[in-house]
């Protein structure tokens, strides 16, 4: 029992970096294109795009939710937020690496904007649990946003503190997001890209709280 409480609370707290598994210093084999679109999966992506990271619990459903929103031109999925270089699969499930499962979100901001993607991130899951969403438990499927530009940064800022007003209208928790900008991102193994793709029947944990998300008109511009 001492065992199994030790490893839960390791999966509920995030390592310090002198704990956390050494990794490796080349990037794990991934897949080439994405299995919907084709497009390549690291590039060149079309100029004019712009890039947002999303941590929601278990990436396969939230990278579908995305790769289906008109204006979005690339998904991926891939690990964020941790100490190990170039972690594994396998390596992420045990919280000893630090990162969240975290879809990376390459869009169109003339035919969606990073508002729009906000409010599907806060309404497409239940951002008030901690290191957990549902039944997935551990600092893996933590809540997130990683922001690429000072923009984006006070854009997700401001949608958190609308939404939270309206989760506390609505007798929410509070949110536990992490906000902050974006650090390395690495992309997951092939087999997790576009999962539900290749597999329409598999795993899908999204479920949101039923409040809506209206984000701020500043947060529009």
């Amino acid at each position: 029992m001492f065992f199994l409480s030790d490893m839960l609370n390791k999966k509920l707290k995030l390592p310090e970096p002198a704990e956390a598994l050494p990794g490796r210093n080349q990037p794990i084999p991934t897949a080439v294109k994405h299995h919907v679109s084709r497009h390549p999966l690291h590039g060149p992506y079309p100029e004019g795009m712009e890039t947002a990271y999303f941590g929601m619990g278990c990436f396969w459903g939230a990278e579908r939710l995305f790769w289906q929103t008109p204006g979005v031109w690339l998904t991926a999925v891939g690990y964020q937020g941790g100490h190990t270089p170039n972690p594994t699969y396998q390596e992420t499930c045990t919280g000893l690496t630090g990162h969240a499962e975290i879809v990376m979100v390459v869009f169109d901001p003339t035919q969606v904007s990073y508002a729009e993607l906000l409010r599907l991130f806060w309404e497409s899951h239940d951002p008030t649990q901690g290191m957990r969403q549902g039944n997935d438990v551990g600092t893996t499927y933590r809540s997130a946003i990683y922001t690429t530009s000072d923009t984006q940064l006070a854009e997700a800022q401001a949608s958190r503190q609308a939404y939270e007003v309206a989760l506390s209208a609505a007798g929410q928790g509070r949110i536990t997001t992490e906000i902050a900008p974006a650090p390395v991102f690495y992309f997951a193994e092939a087999e997790h890209q576009q999962y539900l793709a290749k597999n329409p029947y598999g795993y899908c944990g999204l479920k949101g709280t039923g409040v809506a998300c209206a984000v701020p008109a500043a947060a529009s511009a």
